[in-house]
């Protein structure tokens, strides 16, 4: 198992174009928020705004607009989302991810389904993890659980991820054709054809609501500005960690919030891009 370390970050981090446009970086989608979680959609659409995208579209119920109108202005929105689901046109995309702020119900999982069947990156997440079979695709799928869900879709047993986590990830990864950020304590990143990293950097100020979210909008919107999309998943699941770690220099690992994430992320990410 290899380890993603600062060097890593620094050599594989994008320079800005200087003659860039939106157009340069893309469009992305998030299907995320609820009418009981809309903070979840906050927080990843920020967060993917944060990471290099061009534009961002956000694929919700209405009753969630206005709270990520009030967070990110910069934000649109696909009108009747989930009603317009099956005739929506995905050409104008870079990337796809679902989950954020969703119940495992029968309109996220038609998302999942009609996501998965594009030619694009799809990453998904919280409510759209669930124990099913992948077909092959051109496009990589990743999945981002944290312990208790990679147990629910991978129907291992509790002692065997514990027991020996590298292996568990692995095999489910190349099994199911998938890429794998497994959360936790030294996050690991398992892709289909077998390779593994081990994350280097955070601290359990990360244990907390909202920080999954976070990390699902980074890696959405690194992928949109990373030419290579392995090097976008490790460099978000870094910079994500670089972030709380940030954080503990000079505030408690109890009292970060998840939106402080993103309010980190520009100075941390400055400090790994090329002199």
């Amino acid at each position: 198992m290899k380890k993603w370390n600062a060097k890593n970050v620094m050599n594989t981090l994008p320079e800005r174009k200087t003659d860039a446009h939106k157009g340069t970086y893309g469009t992305a989608l998030i299907a995320a928020g609820s009418r009981f979680m809309p903070g979840a959609a906050v927080l990843s659409a920020i967060a993917c705004m944060r990471s290099g995208v061009g534009k961002l579209e956000v694929g919700t119920e209405e009753s969630v607009i206005p709270y990520i109108i009030q967070h990110l202005p910069e934000t649109t929105f696909v009108p009747g989302f989930y009603e317009r689901l099956e005739s929506l046109s995905f050409d104008q995309y870079r990337v796809l991810a679902a989950g954020p702020g969703r119940e495992a119900d029968d309109e996220t999982e038609q998302t999942v389904k009609t996501f998965l069947s594009t030619n694009l990156p799809v990453i998904l997440d919280a409510g759209a993890l669930s124990k099913r079979t992948y077909s092959k695709r051109k496009a990589p799928t990743i999945l981002t659980p944290h312990p208790g869900e990679f147990l629910r879709i991978s129907g291992c047993s509790k002692e065997e991820l514990e027991e020996n986590r590298q292996v568990t990830v692995t095999e489910f990864a190349k099994e199911s054709g998938v890429t794998v950020v497994l959360k936790g304590k030294k996050t690991l990143t398992a892709f289909p054809d077998g390779e593994i990293y081990e994350n280097t950097t955070g601290n359990s100020a990360l244990s907390k609501g909202g920080t999954g979210d976070t990390l699902t909008g980074m890696i959405t919107g690194m992928i949109c500005c990373h030419e290579d999309w392995k090097h976008a998943i490790l460099n978000a699941v870094y910079l994500h960690g670089a972030s709380a770690d940030e954080w503990i220099k000079k505030k408690s690992a109890h009292a970060m919030l998840a939106r402080e994430i993103n309010d980190l992320l520009p100075e941390v990410w400055k400090n790994f891009e090329k002199k």
